[in-house]
Formats: C-alpha cells, structure tokens, sequence
C-alpha cells in the first residue's frame, strides 16, 4: 500500500473514532446509559417519552394507503433475508475455520436497542426491529464477503466503485501482476487488524 493511501486509511479510521465518540455524547444529552448491550434512561424521560406515544388505533388510521398496501411487500422480503442469513452463517461457520479467516461477529452488526425507546409504540418497535435486522444482516454479510474476498480475490477494482468495504484497502492494485503473485499469500491470512 502505498504512503499516501496508509494517511488515507489512517484518516478515515480517526473520522470514525471522532463519530463513535460523538455519537456516544447522545447518552448525556437524551440521558441514558448503555449497559450491557441494554439502554437505560432516567425515570422522568421515560414518562416525558411515553407522552409522545401514539396509540395504535391513531396510528393505523393516520397511516396513508398507499403504506398500509405496501406492507406486505415489506414483510415479505423476511423470508429470503432469513434464507440468506442462516446459508451465510452456515458458509461462515464451516468455512472461516479451515481458511484461517477470522470470523464476523453477529452482534456487532445487528442490533436491537429502538424496542427501549418508550415514544414508539408495537407496530413502530416491530418495523424498527425489522430494519435493525435487515440492515445489520447487510453489514454482517458485507464483511463476511469482504473477508472472503480477501482470502480469494484480494484484487481491487479498475473501474470506481461507490462505497469500499473493510477489507479493501488490503488488496492488490488492479494489473499488478508481479505483486499478486508475491504477495497473494500473506495478504490472504493479513487479519492481525482485526484481533
């Protein structure tokens, strides 16, 4: 990698850290606490939530057609995405270990912690439970991908992609042959990053 590209990535991870501890400034000003992987809030900020609540009967008659119709096709979208989920894991499972690639953990990808959230009522908790869902298994899926790739094809692209996954920053320049061939092996098993 060269020098430019490692200030790159050095950049990007202390943008994260900066987020991470932004976004953890939300415990005091919203009063919680996370413990646990639990959410806690004080006494008088569950009441004040609960005063925002809408009721359920409100909620559905408020709620456009056009959304109530499309429900369905929502929800049914669970039924690959659980097909997806329990191949991938089985792939992880089974695969990961004889590769020598460190494995993805689930709960650092999905998340459930809206259902503390007293101002959303069930159908709201349910929705954001299936979001939650949905979009963590993305990102379980990308990085288990992303790692798979590492060990298969750690080649990057010639043309732009849009978005770059974890791994990416590892991989080989596009056309550099002589590289790929002397490198191809340690980059495979270069996941000390992540332990």
């Amino acid at each position: 990698m060269t020098a430019r590209l490692e200030m790159l990535m050095d950049k990007i991870k202390c943008l994260e850290s900066e987020l991470i501890e932004e976004l953890q400034k939300q415990e005091e000003e919203f009063s919680y606490e996370i413990r646990k992987r639990r959410v806690y809030f004080e006494k008088n900020i569950i009441i004040r939530h609960k005063e925002y609540a809408k009721r359920l009967f409100n909620y559905i008659s408020d709620a456009p057609l056009k959304h109530i119709v499309s429900a369905p096709f929502i929800w049914m979208c669970l039924i690959p995405t659980l097909i997806i989920d329990v191949t991938i894991s089985m792939y992880q499972i089974i695969c990961f270990p004889i590769y020598g690639i460190p494995k993805v953990n689930r709960k650092d990808y999905i998340v459930y912690d809206r259902q503390y959230l007293h101002y959303l009522n069930l159908i709201e908790k349910i929705n954001c439970a299936y979001c939650s869902y949905f979009n963590g298994l993305i990102g379980y899926i990308q990085e288990i991908a992303a790692r798979t790739e590492q060990f298969w094809c750690p080649i990057k692209h010639a043309g732009h992609i849009k978005t770059l996954h974890s791994r990416y920053q590892k991989f080989i320049n596009y056309g550099d042959a002589a590289v790929y061939r002397s490198e191809i092996e340690k980059i495979r098993h270069d996941f000390e990053d992540l332990e």
